[in-house]
């Protein structure tokens, strides 16, 4: 028997100049309502699936960085982008080493993958549904 391959799965930014591939199913998938992952994505809510560093590979474009440290953690969190359009692709985080987020409306394809949980449930907008059965914590949910 030989075996198989994990997965590939491709996504990019708005413009097309971007482009990235993701191997394996996410470690993790996470939804976010925390007022800064809203402004970081012009958005009711971030959506992000976490990968091993490793399993990310940007194949095509220019991308840019920008790190941001934490009012409330003094922790750093580096935001990966398109350099041309501006797309939010990802970042990685230091409070969780060797895994890079994938911001989940950037993929090509999205109804590949379940979500795990949302966090920081108690800055949620009031209109936004979270579906039953999902865990959900009112702030950060940090365990592996």
């Amino acid at each position: 028997m030989t075996p198989t391959s994990p997965p590939i799965h491709e996504g990019g930014c708005v413009c097309g100049a971007v482009r990235y591939r993701v191997q394996g199913k996410p470690a993790l998938t996470v939804v976010c309502h925390c007022t800064f992952c809203r402004r970081r994505l012009a958005s009711a809510f971030a959506m992000v699936a976490f990968f091993p560093h490793e399993a990310v590979e940007f194949v095509q474009g220019e991308v840019a960085t920008h790190e941001h440290i934490s009012d409330a953690s003094g922790r750093w969190l580096r935001m990966n982008f398109c350099s041309r359009c501006g797309t939010t692709l990802g970042h990685s985080a230091e409070f969780r080493p060797g895994v890079r987020a994938v911001a989940v409306g950037t993929l090509d394809e999205q109804d590949w993958f379940t979500v795990d949980r949302h966090v920081w449930a108690q800055s949620k907008l009031p209109w936004v549904q979270i579906p039953e059965g999902v865990p959900t914590f009112q702030q950060a949910y940090l365990a592996p």
